[in-house]
């Protein structure tokens, strides 16, 4: 099942391209914040307002669209007196993502010797850089790879007003 509604299909940003629609869907600072702090436990409103520190109106918008894009799910928590917020295997298949965003901040976004959070295993060894490879296991760049784009195809003819029906080509 795909993360976005058909009825809002005709608005992506670039329809073709996967990237486009994945930040189509958590491209926005807030919703990927929100989905790291799920990864990391958070499942309750106050727990993402408090950790985020984010407004109220803003991470009710974007709860329910992230929600309602599949990448998480809602329930009321056993007291029957709140709402909970799980990653759904969508939510859950952003690890990567959000592993790969952190490790270039790691590289790119601290000064030299700055301190900053560390994601380590379940052994408490850090996690080590991602690597793309390909089937052979031969280093990955933006140099050894390229898109094969989807061809354009030309505009179907509309219907209007008068006529209900697409006017035919001749």
């Amino acid at each position: 099942m795909p993360a976005q509604k058909a009825s809002t299909a005709d608005r992506w940003t670039d329809p073709s391209c996967p990237v486009a629609r994945t930040l189509d869907l958590v491209g926005d600072r807030w919703s990927l914040l929100i989905v790291r702090d799920a990864m990391d436990g958070a499942s309750a409103f106050t727990d993402f307002h408090h950790r985020l520190g984010i407004a109220r109106n803003i991470l009710t918008d974007r709860l329910r669209r992230l929600t309602e894009h599949g990448i998480l799910a809602r329930d009321v928590a056993p007291s029957g007196k709140r709402q909970t917020y799980a990653l759904t295997e969508a939510g859950r298949d952003l690890f990567t993502a959000v592993l790969a965003l952190r490790q270039w901040g790691e590289r790119h976004a601290f000064a030299p010797g700055e301190k900053r959070s560390v994601l380590v295993d379940q052994q408490g060894q850090v996690v080590p850089d991602l690597r793309a490879v390909d089937a052979a296991g031969t280093s990955l760049t933006c140099s050894t790879t390229r898109v094969e784009k989807v061809p354009e195809t030309a505009p179907q003819p509309q219907a209007t007003a008068d006529d209900p029906r697409p006017s035919e080509i001749t």
